[in-house]
């Protein structure tokens, strides 16, 4: 009987020898079990300590484990629940990783910048006094506004708008044998709030980035009961353009008719040669030569061989017939026109 239990146990090991644990080797046993009674004895001490997690010093070793610690297939079970101890033993050892995950902030809202397209046209215009009509239908700005936007944060969403602010509380004038605006008395009343939001907008900055942004469109009026969303302004006064870049998470309080919102996430901008005083007919005989010059719309002005109809081609047909001495008749107008 003894012969057969030692012919057995013999077996078995002769059988172990080929076994998953021979394969893998039991050098990696020896460590995994080692990492048991570490496991053990770090729990032990940060009971003795009172403490939950114990000395962070003790806590490294965990967080440092070799790939060689885990467990064989043999012990799937074993080797999860001890890699699940491990990784998220305690909400401190959570903490690091959901800061790995968060987004990263926007980027800086003073890396922004705007440059003025046809800046020297705008300048040229200032030199002389820029002057813009403004009429109760509306009427578009000549030089409009474009600029070039730069430094936005490609993957963030932007809008774009403009508002026209008052330079001065004045009211002017403009002095015909000087050739210069003067102050006339103190502003009127302020008018309705009115900020134009670029048609573009909601746009990624790449999108907003890789164009220029035009506010040709925008129209200014004198009708404080405008409801066709244009900009309204009391004549004879001074303005100034403001182009606003405002992120998306700072648009909740963007309107038409609000002011532009303030904050960390709205950066404005503003040049100086785009003041202009508001006109309902233009006062300086150079503003309107060099609109008529420049503007691409007033081509009309400066072609003289247009199709004229109406009165104005009368006026052209007779400008240098003068009328004899005596009393015209109705023939005399009908052989004028027979000779026409």
């Amino acid at each position: 009987m003894s012969d057969r239990r030692r012919s057995a146990a013999a077996l078995s090991s002769r059988a172990h020898a080929f076994s998953v644990e021979a394969l893998i080797g039991s050098n990696r046993k020896r460590k995994l079990r080692g990492w048991e009674d570490k496991d053990l004895e770090l729990s032990m001490e940060s009971l003795a300590t009172g403490g939950p997690l114990g000395d962070p010093e003790d806590r490294a070793p965990c967080l440092d484990m070799e790939p060689d610690s885990e467990a064989s297939p043999s012990s799937d079970g074993e080797g999860l629940a001890e890699r699940t101890s491990c990784s998220f033993g305690s909400p401190a050892d959570l903490t690091p990783v959901a800061v790995a995950c968060d987004v990263s902030p926007p980027a800086s809202m003073e890396e922004i910048h705007v440059e003025l397209q046809c800046a020297d046209l705008w300048k040229r215009f200032h030199e002389i006094g820029t002057e813009m009509i403004i009429t109760k239908a509306g009427r578009r700005m000549f030089p409009a506004m474009r600029v070039k936007i730069l430094g936005l944060d490609p993957h963030q969403q932007y809008y774009i708008a403009m508002d026209i602010v008052p330079v001065d509380n004045k009211r002017y004038r403009y002095v015909y044998h000087s050739s210069k605006w003067m102050v006339a008395g103190n502003a009127d009343s302020p008018v309705p709030p009115r900020v134009y939001i670029h048609p573009d907008s909601l746009a990624s900055g790449d999108t907003w980035m890789r164009q220029v942004v035009s506010f040709d469109k925008l129209k200014l009026t004198n009708n404080e009961l405008d409801d066709q969303g244009h900009i309204i302004l009391h004549s004879m006064h001074k303005y100034q353009p403001r182009v606003h870049v405002i992120r998306k998470d700072f648009s909740s309080d963007l309107s038409p008719t609000k002011l532009v919102p303030s904050g960390d996430g709205v950066k404005s901008f503003s040049f100086p040669e785009t003041v202009f005083t508001t006109v309902t007919a233009y006062q300086n005989q150079q503003i309107t030569r060099l609109k008529i010059d420049r503007n691409p719309f007033a081509k009309g002005f400066r072609d003289s061989g247009r199709n004229r109809t109406g009165l104005e081609a009368i006026m052209e047909t007779y400008a240098f017939w003068r009328p004899p001495v005596r009393t015209l008749t109705f023939e005399d107008f009908t052989n004028m026109q027979k000779q026409q």
